[in-house]
């Protein structure tokens, strides 16, 4: 796998670059010393000295002393597991200890990027309590797929309206026209996110609460529903006929 990208997803868990870069020199070399890890990475002696100080602090390895101290990474199942632990047990410490928050403006905000958009989508259709409607193309349903499904089992009433044929445990998925890179997500007739998704950084989608937005694009979503639905029937018209014949 591309350094890179473990070095980025290490840093996810609060490593620094150079921290993230002798970790995962230790874990691919076994034991070694500060000399020999800071030969290894390119790394000054004296910075690589400093990240393992902070890994052994952030509990992504420890040391044993012999003639030399050697270092030894934490295996990485471990460390992120040991990481996520301590993070759910803040969120629930800040959960119990931060203001209750002002009720949401319905005022509208500006998301942009994928990653941020995506985390909006799926805390909305997690956090819906009766109802969430999806319009987005196919291609992008696998980033949600997982929350559209819990949603589902959960017993929330959940639509989606994308442009192939996709079959969702309890959700109900009407086949559409061409949705390109617009997303649409409907949580309880409440809020509403539209926009652009696909496009990395760039994206750009509106999220609201403001009523009469909430309405116009409860609105559409429903015209492209009966849509289908009258095509569905002529359908079903023409192949009666034909079958009569």
């Amino acid at each position: 796998m591309d350094a890179n990208y473990l070095i980025e997803s290490l840093m996810c868990f609060g490593l620094t670059r150079q921290e993230a870069t002798v970790y995962l020199c230790l874990s691919q070399n076994g034991g070694m010393t500060g000399y020999e890890a800071a030969k290894q990475t390119g790394i000054s002696r004296s910075n690589a000295y400093g990240a393992l100080a902070g890994l052994v602090e952030k509990g992504a390895a420890y040391t044993t002393e012999d003639a030399a101290v050697r270092y030894y990474a934490v295996v990485s199942d471990e460390f992120c597991a040991n990481k996520i632990h301590t993070l759910e047990e803040l969120k629930k410490q800040l959960h119990m200890q931060m203001p209750a928050p002002k009720i949401e403006a319905e005022g509208y905000i500006t998301i942009t990027g994928d990653t941020h958009i995506q985390d909006k989508a799926r805390n909305m259709v997690d956090g819906a309590k009766e109802r969430v409607y999806l319009s987005m193309t196919a291609g992008y349903v696998s980033f949600f797929e997982d929350v559209i499904t819990k949603a589902s089992k959960e017993g929330k009433k959940t639509v989606l309206l994308t442009d192939k044929p996709l079959v969702l445990p309890e959700v109900v998925v009407y086949e559409t026209g061409e949705k390109g890179k617009q997303i649409g997500v409907i949580a309880d007739s409440a809020y509403v996110l539209t926009g652009e998704f696909g496009r990395g950084q760039t994206s750009r989608c509106l999220y609201t609460g403001q009523p009469n937005f909430v309405q116009v694009f409860k609105d559409s979503m429903r015209n492209e529903i009966k849509l289908v639905q009258i095509l569905k029937g002529e359908k079903g018209r023409e192949e009666k006929t034909i079958c009569n014949n």
